[in-house]
Protein backbone atom coordinates (compact mmCIF):
# COMPACT_ATOMS: atom_id res chain seq x y z
CA UNK A 1 0.00 0.00 0.00
CA UNK A 2 2.54 2.10 0.56
CA UNK A 3 3.14 2.58 -3.25
CA UNK A 4 -0.27 3.56 -3.25
CA UNK A 5 -0.85 6.29 -6.26
CA UNK A 6 -4.23 7.29 -4.35
CA UNK A 7 -2.09 9.28 -1.47
CA UNK A 8 -2.95 13.23 -1.95
CA UNK A 9 -0.40 15.49 -1.30
CA UNK A 10 -2.86 17.92 0.36
CA UNK A 11 -5.78 18.04 2.57
CA UNK A 12 -9.19 17.08 0.45
CA UNK A 13 -10.71 20.88 0.03
CA UNK A 14 -14.70 21.01 0.45
CA UNK A 15 -17.99 19.03 2.10
CA UNK A 16 -18.08 15.76 1.41
CA UNK A 17 -20.50 14.67 -1.17
CA UNK A 18 -20.71 11.29 -0.49
CA UNK A 19 -21.22 9.12 3.03
CA UNK A 20 -20.03 5.29 3.06
CA UNK A 21 -20.38 3.39 6.48
CA UNK A 22 -18.38 0.26 6.44
CA UNK A 23 -20.21 -2.44 9.02
CA UNK A 24 -23.74 -1.56 8.16
CA UNK A 25 -25.68 -4.42 10.06
CA UNK A 26 -23.77 -3.95 13.07
CA UNK A 27 -24.43 -2.94 16.75
CA UNK A 28 -22.48 0.82 16.37
CA UNK A 29 -24.66 1.91 13.07
CA UNK A 30 -27.94 0.45 14.64
CA UNK A 31 -27.59 2.52 18.07
CA UNK A 32 -25.63 5.56 16.75
CA UNK A 33 -24.73 6.06 12.92
CA UNK A 34 -28.41 5.47 11.42
CA UNK A 35 -29.72 8.30 14.20
CA UNK A 36 -26.88 10.41 13.40
CA UNK A 37 -27.42 10.40 9.75
CA UNK A 38 -30.88 11.03 10.44
CA UNK A 39 -30.48 14.00 11.99
CA UNK A 40 -27.78 15.14 9.83
CA UNK A 41 -30.47 14.89 6.63
CA UNK A 42 -32.98 17.10 9.15
CA UNK A 43 -30.46 19.78 9.77
CA UNK A 44 -28.52 19.66 6.94
CA UNK A 45 -31.13 19.30 4.32
CA UNK A 46 -28.40 17.57 1.78
CA UNK A 47 -29.52 15.32 -0.94
CA UNK A 48 -26.23 12.74 -1.28
CA UNK A 49 -25.70 9.30 -1.58
CA UNK A 50 -25.42 7.09 1.88
CA UNK A 51 -23.75 3.43 1.40
CA UNK A 52 -23.77 1.25 3.74
CA UNK A 53 -21.40 -1.82 3.68
CA UNK A 54 -21.12 -5.01 5.17
CA UNK A 55 -21.01 -8.40 4.82
CA UNK A 56 -24.26 -9.99 5.61
CA UNK A 57 -26.25 -11.14 2.84
CA UNK A 58 -28.68 -8.54 3.40
CA UNK A 59 -30.80 -6.46 0.40
CA UNK A 60 -31.26 -2.79 0.10
CA UNK A 61 -35.14 -3.82 1.92
CA UNK A 62 -33.23 -5.63 4.84
CA UNK A 63 -30.80 -2.30 5.48
CA UNK A 64 -33.97 0.52 5.14
CA UNK A 65 -35.82 -2.15 7.69
CA UNK A 66 -32.85 -2.13 10.21
CA UNK A 67 -32.43 1.85 9.48
CA UNK A 68 -36.22 2.26 10.28
CA UNK A 69 -36.00 0.42 13.33
CA UNK A 70 -33.22 2.25 14.62
CA UNK A 71 -34.41 5.73 13.92
CA UNK A 72 -37.73 4.51 15.71
CA UNK A 73 -35.85 3.61 18.84
CA UNK A 74 -32.83 6.36 18.71
CA UNK A 75 -34.79 9.22 17.85
CA UNK A 76 -38.15 8.92 18.55
CA UNK A 77 -39.04 12.81 17.40
CA UNK A 78 -38.70 11.72 13.27
CA UNK A 79 -41.94 11.68 11.47
CA UNK A 80 -42.40 8.92 8.98
CA UNK A 81 -42.35 11.89 6.73
CA UNK A 82 -38.71 12.23 8.13
CA UNK A 83 -37.54 8.99 7.31
CA UNK A 84 -38.41 9.09 4.00
CA UNK A 85 -36.01 11.88 3.08
CA UNK A 86 -33.08 9.84 4.77
CA UNK A 87 -34.25 6.22 3.32
CA UNK A 88 -34.35 7.95 -0.15
CA UNK A 89 -31.06 8.23 0.08
CA UNK A 90 -29.66 5.15 1.82
CA UNK A 91 -27.86 2.32 -0.48
CA UNK A 92 -26.47 -0.93 0.23
CA UNK A 93 -23.67 -3.24 -0.54
CA UNK A 94 -23.18 -6.18 0.41
CA UNK A 95 -19.90 -8.42 -0.21
CA UNK A 96 -16.28 -9.74 1.59
CA UNK A 97 -14.31 -7.04 2.78
CA UNK A 98 -11.67 -8.74 1.39
CA UNK A 99 -12.42 -9.63 -2.55
CA UNK A 100 -12.00 -6.39 -4.69
CA UNK A 101 -15.56 -7.12 -6.61
CA UNK A 102 -17.09 -5.38 -3.15
CA UNK A 103 -15.15 -2.20 -3.91
CA UNK A 104 -16.03 -2.15 -7.24
CA UNK A 105 -19.64 -2.17 -6.52
CA UNK A 106 -18.79 0.69 -4.04
CA UNK A 107 -17.08 2.59 -6.48
CA UNK A 108 -20.41 2.19 -9.32
CA UNK A 109 -22.98 3.02 -5.99
CA UNK A 110 -20.34 6.43 -5.63
CA UNK A 111 -21.81 7.29 -9.15
CA UNK A 112 -20.00 11.35 -9.60
CA UNK A 113 -19.29 11.79 -5.78
CA UNK A 114 -16.26 13.58 -6.15
CA UNK A 115 -15.29 13.84 -2.20
CA UNK A 116 -16.46 10.72 -0.58
CA UNK A 117 -16.54 10.01 2.94
CA UNK A 118 -15.21 6.42 4.44
CA UNK A 119 -16.72 5.47 7.72
CA UNK A 120 -14.78 2.40 9.29
CA UNK A 121 -17.42 0.71 11.90
CA UNK A 122 -15.56 -1.88 11.77
CA UNK A 123 -13.33 -4.52 13.75
CA UNK A 124 -9.63 -2.28 13.58
CA UNK A 125 -8.42 -5.87 12.71
CA UNK A 126 -10.42 -5.24 9.12
CA UNK A 127 -9.27 -2.06 8.62
CA UNK A 128 -5.60 -2.77 6.45
CA UNK A 129 -8.05 -5.17 4.25
CA UNK A 130 -10.53 -2.34 3.79
CA UNK A 131 -8.46 0.65 3.20
CA UNK A 132 -6.88 -1.38 0.77
CA UNK A 133 -9.59 -2.49 -1.26
CA UNK A 134 -10.46 1.72 -1.33
CA UNK A 135 -6.88 2.39 -2.94
CA UNK A 136 -6.99 0.08 -5.13
CA UNK A 137 -10.93 0.44 -6.16
CA UNK A 138 -10.14 4.30 -6.47
CA UNK A 139 -12.88 4.54 -3.90
CA UNK A 140 -9.82 6.52 -1.57
CA UNK A 141 -9.06 9.25 -4.24
CA UNK A 142 -9.90 12.60 -3.13
CA UNK A 143 -11.64 10.97 -0.26
CA UNK A 144 -11.88 11.42 3.97
CA UNK A 145 -11.96 8.42 6.14
CA UNK A 146 -13.22 8.44 9.84
CA UNK A 147 -11.75 5.24 11.95
CA UNK A 148 -13.56 4.23 15.05
CA UNK A 149 -11.36 3.75 18.50
CA UNK A 150 -9.67 1.61 19.78
CA UNK A 151 -6.52 3.25 17.78
CA UNK A 152 -4.49 0.13 17.98
CA UNK A 153 -3.94 -1.60 21.63
CA UNK A 154 -0.70 -0.64 22.17
CA UNK A 155 1.50 1.99 20.84
CA UNK A 156 3.43 0.08 18.51
CA UNK A 157 -0.01 -1.51 16.99
CA UNK A 158 -1.14 2.37 16.92
CA UNK A 159 1.87 3.19 14.92
CA UNK A 160 1.18 0.23 12.79
CA UNK A 161 -1.92 1.41 12.11
CA UNK A 162 -0.60 4.96 10.98
CA UNK A 163 1.31 3.55 8.63
CA UNK A 164 -1.59 1.62 7.13
CA UNK A 165 -3.72 4.57 6.66
CA UNK A 166 -0.67 7.10 6.04
CA UNK A 167 -0.40 4.83 2.81
CA UNK A 168 -3.50 5.86 0.99
CA UNK A 169 -4.68 9.17 3.19
CA UNK A 170 -3.21 12.32 4.11
CA UNK A 171 -2.95 13.02 8.30
CA UNK A 172 -5.11 15.91 7.44
CA UNK A 173 -8.51 13.71 5.88
CA UNK A 174 -8.19 11.04 8.82
CA UNK A 175 -10.63 11.18 11.50
CA UNK A 176 -10.20 9.35 14.66
CA UNK A 177 -13.16 9.57 15.77
CA UNK A 178 -13.59 9.81 19.77
CA UNK A 179 -17.51 10.18 20.64
CA UNK A 180 -16.48 11.90 24.14
CA UNK A 181 -14.84 14.68 22.22
CA UNK A 182 -18.40 15.85 20.44
CA UNK A 183 -19.76 15.53 23.94
CA UNK A 184 -21.59 19.12 24.90
CA UNK A 185 -20.27 18.93 28.43
CA UNK A 186 -16.96 18.51 27.55
CA UNK A 187 -16.73 21.12 25.06
CA UNK A 188 -18.07 23.22 27.88
CA UNK A 189 -15.15 21.92 29.81
CA UNK A 190 -12.68 24.34 27.63
CA UNK A 191 -15.29 27.36 26.94
CA UNK A 192 -15.57 27.56 30.68
CA UNK A 193 -11.89 27.67 31.63
CA UNK A 194 -10.92 29.88 29.06
CA UNK A 195 -13.81 32.22 28.84
CA UNK A 196 -14.14 33.44 32.47
CA UNK A 197 -11.34 35.34 33.38
CA UNK A 198 -11.67 34.60 37.21
CA UNK A 199 -10.35 31.29 36.87
CA UNK A 200 -7.28 31.96 34.88
CA UNK A 201 -5.33 33.26 37.88
CA UNK A 202 -5.82 30.32 40.10
CA UNK A 203 -5.77 27.37 37.43
CA UNK A 204 -2.26 26.62 38.21
CA UNK A 205 0.31 24.61 40.93
CA UNK A 206 0.01 27.89 43.37
CA UNK A 207 -3.52 27.41 43.88
CA UNK A 208 -4.44 23.92 42.66
CA UNK A 209 -3.90 21.23 45.34
CA UNK A 210 -5.22 18.07 43.39
CA UNK A 211 -7.57 17.13 40.36
CA UNK A 212 -9.71 14.21 40.46
CA UNK A 213 -11.42 12.59 37.60
CA UNK A 214 -14.15 10.37 38.17
CA UNK A 215 -15.79 7.80 35.16
CA UNK A 216 -18.21 5.02 37.33
CA UNK A 217 -20.81 3.22 35.83
CA UNK A 218 -23.31 0.83 37.64
CA UNK A 219 -23.39 -1.81 35.31
CA UNK A 220 -21.01 -4.43 34.03
CA UNK A 221 -19.38 -5.50 30.16
CA UNK A 222 -23.04 -6.23 29.09
CA UNK A 223 -21.95 -9.47 27.15
CA UNK A 224 -19.06 -8.37 25.97
CA UNK A 225 -16.83 -10.87 27.68
CA UNK A 226 -14.57 -11.78 25.05
CA UNK A 227 -14.23 -7.92 23.39
CA UNK A 228 -13.30 -6.68 26.86
CA UNK A 229 -10.15 -9.50 27.62
CA UNK A 230 -8.83 -8.16 24.90
CA UNK A 231 -9.31 -4.50 26.38
CA UNK A 232 -10.07 -3.64 30.00
CA UNK A 233 -10.51 -0.33 31.53
CA UNK A 234 -6.81 1.13 31.17
CA UNK A 235 -7.08 1.03 27.19
CA UNK A 236 -11.37 1.27 27.14
CA UNK A 237 -11.63 4.97 28.74
CA UNK A 238 -8.56 5.79 30.23
CA UNK A 239 -5.97 6.04 27.50
CA UNK A 240 -8.33 7.97 25.20
CA UNK A 241 -11.38 9.67 27.17
CA UNK A 242 -10.44 10.35 30.41
CA UNK A 243 -6.94 11.24 28.97
CA UNK A 244 -8.40 14.17 26.70
CA UNK A 245 -10.07 15.75 29.70
CA UNK A 246 -6.79 15.86 31.28
CA UNK A 247 -5.84 17.11 28.34
CA UNK A 248 -8.65 20.29 28.53
CA UNK A 249 -7.84 21.23 32.26
CA UNK A 250 -4.09 21.14 31.58
CA UNK A 251 -3.57 22.54 28.42
CA UNK A 252 -2.27 26.16 27.66
CA UNK A 253 -4.81 28.70 26.41
CA UNK A 254 -4.86 27.96 22.66
CA UNK A 255 -4.52 30.51 20.04
CA UNK A 256 -7.23 31.03 17.33
CA UNK A 257 -4.95 32.24 14.93
CA UNK A 258 -4.63 28.73 13.13
CA UNK A 259 -7.17 25.96 13.43
CA UNK A 260 -5.09 23.08 15.10
CA UNK A 261 -4.20 24.99 18.13
CA UNK A 262 -6.01 23.36 20.56
CA UNK A 263 -4.99 20.19 19.20
CA UNK A 264 -1.29 21.43 19.50
CA UNK A 265 -2.15 22.18 23.14
CA UNK A 266 -3.70 19.17 23.81
CA UNK A 267 -0.32 16.99 22.60
CA UNK A 268 1.76 19.56 24.85
CA UNK A 269 0.15 18.14 28.01
CA UNK A 270 0.32 14.44 26.95
CA UNK A 271 4.24 14.78 26.06
CA UNK A 272 5.02 16.17 29.55
CA UNK A 273 2.82 13.40 31.39
CA UNK A 274 5.22 11.21 33.06
CA UNK A 275 4.63 7.90 32.05
CA UNK A 276 2.43 5.64 34.70
CA UNK A 277 4.33 2.95 36.55
CA UNK A 278 2.81 0.78 39.19
CA UNK A 279 3.83 2.81 41.94
CA UNK A 280 1.01 5.28 40.42
CA UNK A 281 -1.76 2.58 39.58
CA UNK A 282 -4.51 0.30 41.69
CA UNK A 283 -6.23 -2.29 38.78
CA UNK A 284 -9.81 -3.71 40.21
CA UNK A 285 -11.67 -6.35 39.02
CA UNK A 286 -15.34 -7.12 40.26
CA UNK A 287 -16.68 -9.90 41.90
CA UNK A 288 -18.17 -12.34 39.18
CA UNK A 289 -16.25 -10.77 36.43
CA UNK A 290 -14.65 -14.18 36.07
CA UNK A 291 -18.15 -16.01 35.49
CA UNK A 292 -18.82 -13.76 32.64
CA UNK A 293 -19.55 -15.64 29.13
CA UNK A 294 -16.09 -15.32 27.38
CA UNK A 295 -14.13 -14.56 30.46
CA UNK A 296 -11.26 -16.59 31.23
CA UNK A 297 -11.70 -18.06 34.49
CA UNK A 298 -8.46 -16.83 35.99
CA UNK A 299 -8.82 -13.29 34.32
CA UNK A 300 -6.34 -10.14 35.19
CA UNK A 301 -8.15 -8.23 32.88
CA UNK A 302 -9.17 -5.06 35.06
CA UNK A 303 -12.90 -3.46 34.98
CA UNK A 304 -11.50 -0.76 37.40
CA UNK A 305 -8.47 1.04 37.26
CA UNK A 306 -7.21 3.91 39.57
CA UNK A 307 -4.15 6.35 38.73
CA UNK A 308 -2.09 8.57 39.95
CA UNK A 309 -0.60 11.60 36.81
CA UNK A 310 1.78 13.93 37.18
CA UNK A 311 2.73 16.65 34.78
CA UNK A 312 6.35 18.01 34.76
CA UNK A 313 5.44 21.95 33.39
CA UNK A 314 5.55 24.94 34.46
CA UNK A 315 2.08 25.90 35.47
CA UNK A 316 1.43 21.91 36.84
CA UNK A 317 4.60 20.85 38.19
CA UNK A 318 3.28 19.05 41.64
CA UNK A 319 0.07 18.73 41.57
CA UNK A 320 -1.32 15.33 40.96
CA UNK A 321 -3.98 14.12 38.47
CA UNK A 322 -6.23 11.34 40.51
CA UNK A 323 -8.30 9.13 37.57
CA UNK A 324 -10.39 6.11 38.43
CA UNK A 325 -13.02 4.49 36.57
CA UNK A 326 -14.64 1.40 37.12
CA UNK A 327 -17.40 -1.18 35.88
CA UNK A 328 -19.94 -2.09 38.78
CA UNK A 329 -19.80 1.37 40.65
CA UNK A 330 -22.56 2.64 42.93
CA UNK A 331 -24.14 4.71 40.27
CA UNK A 332 -23.09 5.79 36.86
CA UNK A 333 -21.32 9.70 36.73
CA UNK A 334 -18.57 11.58 35.01
CA UNK A 335 -17.17 14.16 37.24
CA UNK A 336 -14.27 16.34 37.67
CA UNK A 337 -12.75 17.59 41.00
CA UNK A 338 -10.64 20.44 41.15
CA UNK A 339 -9.53 21.66 44.41
CA UNK A 340 -8.01 24.52 45.72
CA UNK A 341 -5.40 24.58 48.37
CA UNK A 342 -6.33 26.16 51.74
CA UNK A 343 -5.43 29.59 53.37
CA UNK A 344 -3.12 30.79 55.61
CA UNK A 345 -5.16 30.66 58.70
CA UNK A 346 -6.39 26.94 59.14
CA UNK A 347 -8.95 27.65 60.89
CA UNK A 348 -11.05 28.91 58.44
CA UNK A 349 -10.58 25.65 56.47
CA UNK A 350 -10.40 22.75 58.99
CA UNK A 351 -12.22 20.74 56.21
CA UNK A 352 -12.69 20.85 52.33
CA UNK A 353 -12.72 23.94 51.43
CA UNK A 354 -12.65 25.71 47.70
CA UNK A 355 -13.37 24.22 44.58
CA UNK A 356 -14.29 23.94 40.99
CA UNK A 357 -16.55 20.71 40.49
CA UNK A 358 -17.73 19.44 37.02
CA UNK A 359 -20.27 16.99 36.73
CA UNK A 360 -19.91 16.08 32.54
CA UNK A 361 -22.40 12.87 33.03
CA UNK A 362 -25.77 12.38 33.23
CA UNK A 363 -26.40 16.11 32.61
CA UNK A 364 -23.74 19.11 32.93
CA UNK A 365 -23.55 21.33 36.19
CA UNK A 366 -20.94 23.39 37.24
CA UNK A 367 -20.27 24.25 40.73
CA UNK A 368 -17.78 26.42 42.93
CA UNK A 369 -17.14 25.64 46.66
CA UNK A 370 -17.00 28.31 48.93
CA UNK A 371 -16.63 28.76 52.53
CA UNK A 372 -19.00 30.67 54.51
CA UNK A 373 -19.34 31.25 58.34
CA UNK A 374 -21.70 29.30 60.23
CA UNK A 375 -24.40 31.91 62.13
CA UNK A 376 -23.41 32.47 65.85
CA UNK A 377 -20.16 34.38 67.93
CA UNK A 378 -18.03 31.30 67.01
CA UNK A 379 -15.64 31.49 64.13
CA UNK A 380 -16.86 28.16 62.20
CA UNK A 381 -17.89 27.87 58.74
CA UNK A 382 -19.34 25.06 56.33
CA UNK A 383 -18.70 24.81 52.66
CA UNK A 384 -21.78 25.63 50.22
CA UNK A 385 -22.06 25.42 46.57
CA UNK A 386 -22.93 27.61 44.32
CA UNK A 387 -23.95 25.67 41.09
CA UNK A 388 -25.08 25.89 37.67
CA UNK A 389 -27.38 23.54 36.18
CA UNK A 390 -27.26 23.34 32.05
CA UNK A 391 -30.40 21.60 31.18
CA UNK A 392 -29.89 20.13 27.68
CA UNK A 393 -31.58 21.87 24.45
CA UNK A 394 -33.96 20.00 22.66
CA UNK A 395 -32.21 20.68 19.27
CA UNK A 396 -28.78 19.88 21.12
CA UNK A 397 -26.17 17.25 18.67
CA UNK A 398 -25.69 14.19 19.62
CA UNK A 399 -21.82 13.41 20.10
CA UNK A 400 -21.91 11.31 16.59
CA UNK A 401 -23.88 14.45 14.23
CA UNK A 402 -21.80 16.18 15.48
CA UNK A 403 -18.56 14.68 14.76
CA UNK A 404 -19.46 13.17 11.53
CA UNK A 405 -21.10 16.63 10.04
CA UNK A 406 -17.46 17.78 11.06
CA UNK A 407 -15.79 15.09 8.99
CA UNK A 408 -18.30 15.96 5.77
CA UNK A 409 -16.83 20.19 6.41
CA UNK A 410 -13.13 18.70 6.63
CA UNK A 411 -13.38 20.29 10.46
CA UNK A 412 -10.97 17.95 12.42
CA UNK A 413 -10.37 20.06 15.51
CA UNK A 414 -12.83 17.57 17.66
CA UNK A 415 -10.53 14.90 16.30
CA UNK A 416 -7.91 13.10 17.82
CA UNK A 417 -4.66 13.44 15.51
CA UNK A 418 -1.80 11.01 15.35
CA UNK A 419 0.28 12.54 17.31
CA UNK A 420 -1.63 13.05 20.28
CA UNK A 421 -2.71 9.19 19.71
CA UNK A 422 0.43 8.09 20.11
CA UNK A 423 1.79 10.45 23.14
CA UNK A 424 -1.26 9.03 25.49
CA UNK A 425 -0.02 5.53 24.57
CA UNK A 426 3.12 6.55 25.80
CA UNK A 427 1.48 7.35 28.88
CA UNK A 428 -0.12 4.26 29.51
CA UNK A 429 2.55 1.67 27.66
CA UNK A 430 4.18 0.69 30.95
CA UNK A 431 1.38 -0.53 32.73
CA UNK A 432 -0.27 -2.45 30.14
CA UNK A 433 -0.80 -6.27 30.16
CA UNK A 434 -2.19 -8.87 33.36
CA UNK A 435 1.44 -9.04 34.51
CA UNK A 436 2.02 -4.74 35.12
CA UNK A 437 0.40 -4.92 38.64
CA UNK A 438 -1.87 -7.24 40.50
CA UNK A 439 -5.03 -6.74 40.54
CA UNK A 440 -8.01 -6.44 43.67
CA UNK A 441 -11.23 -7.82 43.76
CA UNK A 442 -14.04 -5.64 45.12
CA UNK A 443 -18.15 -5.88 45.72
CA UNK A 444 -20.36 -5.16 43.11
CA UNK A 445 -21.89 -1.54 44.31
CA UNK A 446 -18.53 -0.48 45.93
CA UNK A 447 -16.19 2.40 44.82
CA UNK A 448 -13.49 -0.14 44.00
CA UNK A 449 -10.98 -1.88 45.78
CA UNK A 450 -9.80 0.09 49.09
CA UNK A 451 -6.05 -0.35 47.81
CA UNK A 452 -6.88 2.56 45.56
CA UNK A 453 -7.27 4.33 48.72
CA UNK A 454 -3.68 4.82 49.30
CA UNK A 455 -3.16 6.42 45.84
CA UNK A 456 -4.94 9.81 47.36
CA UNK A 457 -4.39 9.30 51.28
CA UNK A 458 -1.75 12.16 51.11
CA UNK A 459 -4.37 14.15 49.28
CA UNK A 460 -7.13 13.76 51.52
CA UNK A 461 -9.06 11.11 49.98
CA UNK A 462 -11.16 10.37 47.02
CA UNK A 463 -14.05 12.93 46.31
CA UNK A 464 -17.31 10.92 45.61
CA UNK A 465 -19.88 11.63 43.01
CA UNK A 466 -23.21 12.25 44.78
CA UNK A 467 -26.25 11.27 43.26
CA UNK A 468 -28.33 14.51 42.04
CA UNK A 469 -31.56 15.04 40.33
Amino acid sequence: MSDSPFNPDEPTIGIADAIVFFGASGDLAYKKIFPALQAMVLRRDFDIPIIGVAFSNWTNEQLLQRARESVRKFYPSASDDDFARLAKLLRYVDGDYHKIETFDKLRVELGDAKIPMHYLAIPPSLFPTVIEGLAKSKCAVNARVIVEKPFGRDLQSARSLNRVLHAVFNEADIFRIDHYLGKEAVQNLVFFRFGNTFLEPIWNRHYVKSVQITLAENFGIAGRGKLYEETGVIRDVIQNHLLQVVGFLAMEPPTRTYADSMRDEQVKVFRMIRPLNGDNLVRGQFKGYRREEGVASHSQVETYAAVRLFIDSWRWEGVPFFIRAGKFLPHTVTEVLVELKRPPIAKFFPHLGNYVRFRLNPQLRIGIGARVKHAGEAWTGETVELSALKAKNSDEMDPYERLLGDAMDGEGILFTREDAVEAAWQIVQPVLGPSATPVFEYDQGTWGPREADLLVAEWGGWHTPAVES
